[in-house]
């Protein structure tokens, strides 16, 4: 089976990697991929959202599975693109149509999800610029620090959190009236601040049946120690020390279960992966937010200890089946180290020659934002790869990325030296 995978990160060189490993898949396509999947599939240059240049492009290559990676995709309603056009619709694609892609499109529609059926989650209400007043009222009854949500997808940027009632108040004004964050904040979501420490649990679901995937950690602050700015993520771990079993039992019990149950109740017909992130409070979960898709960088810890055939489960995904794949997960730790452009998440430059890739032995090396120029791999976006290693503990597994990171360079690479460091 020839299948085409949609993005250019990490994450999708992570699922590359995995869908070569099974017998079933003949020919792999990424679009537009990167120096990573360019050595073991074929890279096809188009935008994932170029929903007419998917098509050909399906035709073309003869595709018979097409797996989505990032989010906007889904959200503008690729799977809805192939079920309404008769020569793609019997083509199974991997991810949610548009109603489900709305968990992640709409913080308003996925809190209101939550509260109707019954996932627990920090209180909240919806304002916009219509009802400002009414806003800065309800932030008046919250405790600081006090949460700001853009409502669309804003690049996994639309998030504040701020200390101070007035800078709340100025920000929530800035987001619905001047729209700091596009038409994504003309809806603000404004939300009780989740004490605790995060996490993060995905799920594969065909519809009815589900598989609860490795949990995992990721590090979103590009300096140490969780300090200044949010970035797309720098590191993970996998799996988390403080999800123990009876921890995951309710979360399974508590948000799995009726997740699931609510889009079925819904009329939802949700295939593909659900991403749940969670605050662990003293040992009950409560949902932060979902995503529509796998997490970057946690899917480069997630799906390496996946010991199943990965071909096998998206079949079981498209043929409401799941329920009758095998799946087992490796006990061991995995970790992952985010090197980064100099000045990311600010402006960086990109265009840097990557050298020393080669001597890396005892890590998987993850692209990320990288491509080919004049046969050489350069670096083409902020985060430009991951390092993953295995281990029986997150030292000896962190160990391994840092002594295969000092093999690597390209000019001002920067990453995180403490990674795990809450962990251990």
């Amino acid at each position: 089976m020839n299948i085409l995978i949609l993005g250019s990160g990490g994450r999708e060189h992570a699922f590359a990697l995995k869908l070569v490993e099974s017998s079933k898949v003949n020919q792999l396509f990424v679009a537009p991929g990167n120096a990573g999947t360019d050595k073991i599939a074929v890279n096809v240059n188009i935008n994932p959202t170029d929903f007419e240049a998917v098509k050909k492009t399906v035709l073309e290559k003869d595709i018979k599975m097409v797996v989505v990676g990032p989010e906007a995709p889904l959200v503008n309603g690729v799977h809805d693109f192939f079920l309404a056009d008769n020569v793609l619709k019997n083509i199974p694609v991997i991810g949610p149509k548009k109603d489900g892609a709305l968990l992640e499109g709409s913080k308003d529609f996925s809190k209101q999800f939550m509260q109707k059926h019954g996932v627990p989650t920090a209180k909240y209400k919806s304002f916009t610029k219509d009802n400002l007043e009414d806003g800065f009222t309800f932030l008046e009854t919250l405790e600081p620090p006090f949460v700001l949500k853009a409502d669309g997808l804003a690049g996994g940027k639309g998030v504040l959190i701020l200390n101070s009632l007035e800078e709340a108040k100025v920000e929530l004004e800035e987001m619905v009236s001047n729209q700091k964050f596009g038409e994504a904040s003309s809806t603000v979501v404004i939300e009780e601040f989740l004490k605790g420490i995060e996490l993060s649990v995905f799920v594969l679901t065909d519809g009815k049946n589900y598989k609860i995937l490795p949990s995992a950690k990721d590090y979103k602050r590009i300096g140490e120690g969780d300090a200044g700015l949010n970035t797309g993520g720098m590191g993970a771990i996998s799996p988390v020390p403080f999800a123990d079993q009876d921890f995951l039992d309710k979360v399974e019990e508590l948000v799995v279960k009726p997740t699931i149950a609510g889009l079925q109740k819904d009329g939802i017909d949700y295939r593909g992966f659900i991403f749940i992130g969670l605050m662990n409070d003293n040992g009950n979960p409560s949902v932060v937010e979902y995503n529509v898709r796998m997490g970057d960088p946690e899917t480069e810890v997630v799906l390496p200890r996946i010991e199943s055939d990965l071909f096998e489960l998206f079949d079981g995904v498209a043929n409401q089946n799941l329920d009758t794949k095998s799946f087992s997960v490796t006990s061991k730790t995995a970790t992952t180290v985010m090197l980064v452009s100099g000045g990311y998440p600010e402006s960086y430059e990109k265009n840097k020659e990557i050298t020393g890739l080669e001597n890396v032995k005892e890590s998987t090396i993850f692209h990320a934002g990288t491509t080919i120029k004049d046969g050489k791999t350069v670096s083409a976006g902020g985060r430009v790869m991951a390092v993953t290693s295995f281990g029986d503990t997150i030292e000896e597994a962190l160990e391994k990325s840092y002594r295969s990171i000092n093999k690597i360079h390209f000019d001002k690479m920067n990453y995180r030296k403490d990674i795990g460091f809450d962990l251990v």
